[in-house]
């Protein structure tokens, strides 16, 4: 396996670490430039390099929080070149939901299900509950999640 210099590894954790700050404050311009620099300093060809994949996740995860559809899947597409992509749910949930939101929906029942196979319904948890119920009308026995009762009772 290829292994990074220290030093090129240590600045690729700085700026993924500076980038995942600016996303979780919703700044998706910061995080994507501080993704986008590491993304840079990978020898090439990048796509043979481990960090490739995280670095395209978070750029596709950063496109899809963002709004940017087009660019996250394009971005998640991408880092399935990349070593251990295949097969990982939050990709394949990531990119479905793109998929989803670009009205792609035949790709996206596909990255779903992905997505569902390997890690089940929890995998949807924190996002909108349509993706999931979207996956429902085109496959057999998904798990929806319960709906809470908006009545309160006392014993």
């Amino acid at each position: 396996m290829l292994q990074l210099s220290s030093e090129t590894s240590a600045e690729l954790d700085r700026l993924c670490a500076l980038g995942d700050q600016h996303a979780e404050a919703k700044d998706f311009s910061s995080a994507l430039e501080a993704y986008w620099s590491a993304w840079d300093l990978l020898p090439d060809p990048k796509e043979n390099w481990e960090a490739a994949t995280w670095i395209l996740v978070a750029v596709g995860d950063a496109n899809f929080l963002s709004g940017d559809f087009a660019a996250g899947r394009d971005n998640l597409s991408q880092a399935m070149h990349c070593p251990d992509a295949i097969g990982n749910p939050f990709i394949h949930l990531r990119l479905g939901q793109c998929q989803f939101e670009l009205g792609n929906l035949d790709r996206s029942a596909d990255e779903l299900m992905r997505a569902y196979m390997s890690a089940g319904p929890g995998v949807f948890a924190k996002d909108d509950t349509k993706y999931l119920e979207f996956l429902s009308t085109r496959a057999k026995d998904i798990q929806l999640p319960r709906k809470k009762s908006k009545w309160k009772f006392w014993g």
